[in-house]
């Protein structure tokens, strides 16, 4: 067990981080340890950095050595709402510094050069032609090496950044492997090094910030219907329209609750986005909590697309479907994704597997035209049931009808339309929805069933031919039915009832 953090009292008594608790006891009998509580710091630490959020939309959290601690922010663009760089460092330091932290930072052309300097050097500003010579003094250990790899630097008497760059680089790759040049390059901006936001990247936003904290669900909601206004501002004059929308409260305790909505087409129609979050509101009233008090609220829109001008006059025609995708917006944004489902087509001839279910919100796919349009009932079975057939010859015109124990008289009978099997497709079961991507659930948690997954055999190519019938009963009823197979001698072929036409 070795030491991960010392408080100023043990660090001024000559304990260090990494030492060991046996050594440390030594140093110091009146030692009190606390074991250390990774994921709270973790939990804690994560929400720090969407707190940072307010600074600049793009924040992650860095965990080449562990899963708090190391923070980076992407300024681009945003330094001058600060007064520039300088400024902007100043007050993100000063803000943590008030509040308790030990903290360092810098700004720099790469997130390598800026974790280096922040850890190794002072707190500065990083330009670019000071880029190189900054790094070149800084210790190995700066450009996020592992113990193993610094060992072995350190073996070769090479302590410098600016050493280990003069050396060779295909020796180095053999002894240290690849990762000690890709985070030599990263630090120099010759490999571009990418950062993963924790919230989705906002494309555009508007925000609000106030002089006392509101903490009411319907102060939010007013907050947000201005911020839905301007932000419907932003998009019309550039001509764009968004389809995920995500406000973000920012509390004085220093966290941040987030809130998306998706719509079903692109939108900038400020009183629908109020109401998708509105409704999502009502859903979450339990789980709402603003602590003491709310002292920002932003309104972002990722997913954006140009969205032609339409004309809202009275002579504008609008299309019907965008009121229905309007409706399945707010249904879903109240009672959840999977609650509100749509049929979606699928390329198959197979009538159970020719369509699914899918969210509402999901990107609809439109059916290619060239594609055959048979005639199909109003109404499928989950299942197909089993009947009996009676008909003059084997092979022909069903006559009668036994189902559920009751007899119809067929008057009227048409077909056969032969579908043949989907060879491909042997072994699957039918599925209505995507499979959960989750898997099977942890051991000693309860086995939740599927909606809209009914529980059918699997798909076996060489016995499903079928020779599909439509026929009509004396009193106007129509049913699709089929036989499975040939018939053949002394192995009669059996019936099913698949769907009932209007």
């Amino acid at each position: 067990m070795r030491l991960v953090a010392v408080d100023p009292e043990a660090s001024r008594a000559g304990l260090r981080i990494g030492q060991t608790l046996a050594v440390a006891r030594a140093m110091l009998p009146e030692l009190t340890a606390r074991e250390i509580d990774r994921p709270l710091l973790e939990a804690g630490f994560a929400d720090l950095a969407d707190w940072h959020s307010n600074a600049s939309p793009l924040v992650a959290v860095m965990t080449d050595w562990q899963a708090f601690g190391d923070l980076v922010l992407d300024i681009t663009g945003v330094a001058h709402l600060f007064g520039g760089e300088g400024p902007m460092l100043r007050t993100l330091l000063t803000r943590l510094r008030e509040l308790g932290y030990s903290v360092a930072g810098a700004i720099a052309p790469t997130i390598g050069a800026a974790w280096a300097v922040s850890h190794f050097a002072r707190s500065q500003i990083v330009q670019n032609r000071d880029l190189a010579p900054i790094l070149d003094s800084l210790p190995v250990a700066a450009l996020r090496l592992d113990e193993k790899q610094i060992a072995g630097l350190s073996q070769m008497g090479l302590t410098s950044i600016g050493q280990l760059r003069e050396r060779p680089r295909k020796p180095l790759q053999a002894r240290f492997g690849l990762s000690l040049l890709l985070r030599l390059d990263q630090a120099y901006g010759i490999i571009q090094e990418r950062m993963s936001p924790r919230l989705p990247p906002a494309e555009h936003y508007a925000e609000r910030r106030f002089a006392d904290p509101i903490g009411l669900m319907d102060d939010v909601l007013m907050a947000c219907q201005d911020l839905a206004v301007r932000l419907a501002g932003m998009l019309e004059a550039e001509g764009q329209g968004g389809q995920a929308f995500h406000l973000f409260l920012y509390r004085v305790d220093h966290k941040v609750m987030s809130l998306s909505v998706n719509s079903a087409r692109l939108t900038r129609d400020p009183h629908h986005i109020t109401a998708l979050f509105s409704h999502r509101a009502e859903r979450l009233a339990g789980e709402y909590d603003a602590g003491f008090g709310i002292d920002m609220i932003r309104l972002a829109v990722s997913s954006v697309a140009p969205l032609d001008p339409v004309q809202l006059g009275t002579f504008s025609h609008g299309e019907a479907a965008e009121d229905l995708d309007q409706l399945n917006d707010r249904m879903t944004s109240r009672l959840g994704t999977m609650a509100v489902l749509k049929t979606e087509l699928i390329a198959s001839h197979i009538p159970e597997r020719a369509a699914r279910l899918a969210p509402a919100l999901a990107a609809h796919h439109e059916p290619r035209q060239d594609w055959p349009r048979p005639l199909r009932p109003l109404r499928l079975l989950p299942v197909p049931e089993i009947v009996t057939i009676n008909a003059e010859v084997p092979d022909g015109l069903p006559a009668s009808m036994i189902w559920r124990r009751e007899s119809y008289r067929i008057v009227k009978a048409a077909g056969p339309e032969r579908l043949g099997a989907e060879w491909w497709r042997s072994g699957q079961r039918l599925q209505l929805v995507e499979s959960d991507e989750d898997g099977e659930p942890a051991s000693g948690e309860p086995l939740v069933p599927r909606v809209h997954v009914p529980d059918l055999a699997p798909f076996e190519a060489d016995r499903a031919l079928r020779d599909y019938y439509i026929v009509e009963d004396a009193h106007g009823h129509r049913f699709w039915v089929y036989r499975q197979g040939m018939h053949r001698p002394g192995e009669p072929a059996r019936w099913y009832l698949h769907g009932f036409f209007s």
